[in-house]
């Protein structure tokens, strides 16, 4: 039996569908929405519609944009021989934050996962091969996840590129800077010490 109006429920039910948010949390966000004045619950589900109707993959690097191609491929302070794979676009995010790289991006969304069903051509390779052989491609840096999915994805898109005598290279990995060495697991402090660099 349920306490709440149909419509209620049916809010819940969406917010509850989100990643990350249970039926609780669901709860919680359906009453703050309903305790909103009605300009400010319209506004919200203006910038959802909005977001769904304007929001589309960039014509060259699949990253998210309201235009046809996304403002870092439009730059001309980007280095264009550099392409950073990464396989969501709130990965873009995480490396712009470093404000470090200044190379343009190939976004797959997604990583190889034969138990989930995703294969090569449920993600974006195609389009990456298709920007390396036509453009002058000096590096692919393989950003994807170092989890199985991610590894599977980064050595799958290697031997494709093989052909193309572009470097491909692997982010590194190793002891986050501030941790102690005590804390670290066996895979972390074997990356480190393959990963390591001359001082």
């Amino acid at each position: 039996m349920s306490f709440f109006p149909t419509a209620l429920e049916n809010l819940i039910d969406q917010f509850a569908a989100l990643p990350g948010i249970g039926k609780k949390s669901a709860q919680r966000l359906a009453f703050y929405v309903l305790s909103q004045p009605d300009e400010a619950a319209q506004r919200f589900a203006d910038a959802i519609t909005d977001a769904k109707r304007n929001v589309h993959c960039c014509r060259v690097c699949q990253n998210l944009t309201d235009e046809e191609v996304c403002s870092i491929c439009r730059s001309e302070r980007r280095e264009k021989g550099q392409i950073c794979v990464v396989s969501e676009p709130r990965d873009v995010l995480s490396i712009e934050r470093g404000r470090e790289y200044n190379g343009t991006y190939h976004v797959l969304h997604g990583a190889l996962s034969p138990m989930n069903h995703v294969g090569p051509d449920d993600i974006r390779i195609k389009e990456l091969l298709v920007r390396v052989a036509e453009n002058d491609v000096e590096e692919v840096i393989m950003a994807t996840n170092p989890d199985t999915e991610g590894e599977a994805t980064a050595m799958y898109i290697a031997r494709l590129l093989k052909p193309f005598n572009v470097k491909v290279t692997r982010l590194a990995y190793g002891i986050p800077v501030g941790s102690n060495l005590e804390f670290a697991d066996d895979a972390t402090l074997n990356r480190a010490i393959e990963g390591r660099t001359e001082m």
